[in-house]
């Protein structure tokens, strides 16, 4: 007989809440993902940040499967290799007794990360589970820097566009048309992705597909997925010329001085 999933968001949570909180080593403990955009459904992950003392890293997951293993088994525990942003540690975990869609993202910060993942800007608004102190806050959105940031971006879009993207042309001329596909999807539309973004959300411009569709035009998503789908090889250099003409005139009509 098959065992009822019968854990909750809300259960998992506080159960993290209530054995975490005593510590004097953990600052504090947020939710970001869907529940910072209010978009929360029945398929969604948490995703959880705790900030610690610098020295306490590993003891924090251990308390933390300390209390998800009084929930239930962890099926299957992953810890990722070092992030891209320095003290931030990552391990995901699913529970036996809970959806195989409720995945635990944890991520444990040390106290002197520079990153925070907090400002609401980019990450929305977090919510709250605890914070002792004044030590974990957002720091202030620097709009210039993000300008230039975003402009230099551009830049080298523009020109790796121009040097690379014939290469989806070249592999179809050899008739290499699984290389082809390759490139037109890891290149061609990721870049063309990134300019709709940047001309219609930037502030999110590098999250390629998390959150499209909430902040996307419909008609600019359906035309999006029209192109992302291929039936053969003249479909594929049909669209793969339709994808270079869009993508050259999004850049066209980009102001990267604005940020919706």
């Amino acid at each position: 007989m098959t065992k009822r999933k019968t854990l909750t968001h809300d259960i998992i949570v506080q159960s993290i809440v209530n054995a975490l909180k005593p510590l004097d080593y953990v600052h504090a403990f947020y939710e970001g993902g869907a529940a910072a955009f209010n978009r929360v459904d029945e398929w969604s992950d948490i995703d959880l940040y705790l900030v610690v003392d610098d020295e306490k890293v590993e003891e924090t997951f251990q308390a933390v499967e300390k209390a998800l293993k009084s929930l239930s088994p962890i099926k299957r525990k992953l810890r990722t290799p070092q992030l891209p942003w320095p003290g931030i540690s990552q391990t995901f975990y699913k529970l036996e007794n809970a959806s195989e869609y409720l995945l635990i993202d944890l991520a444990v910060l040390r106290l002197s990360a520079p990153e925070k993942f907090l400002q609401p800007e980019i990450h929305g608004n977090v919510v709250i589970l605890f914070s002792k102190n004044d030590k974990v806050k957002p720091a202030p959105f620097d709009e210039e820097a993000f300008s230039k940031k975003l402009q230099g971006r551009l830049e080298m879009m523009q020109a790796r566009f121009e040097m690379f993207n014939n290469f989806v042309q070249k592999e179809i001329n050899r008739g290499n048309y699984l290389e082809a596909i390759e490139w037109y999807h890891a290149f061609t539309l990721a870049m063309l992705v990134e300019a709709l973004r940047i001309k219609h959300s930037p502030i999110h411009y590098d999250f390629r597909m998390r959150y499209i569709h909430y902040e996307l035009p419909l008609k600019t998503i359906k035309k999006l997925e029209y192109l992302y789908f291929i039936r053969d090889a003249k479909d594929l250099q049909e669209k793969y010329h339709k994808a270079t003409v869009w993508f050259q005139e999004t850049m066209s009509k980009i102001n990267p001085n604005k940020r919706a």
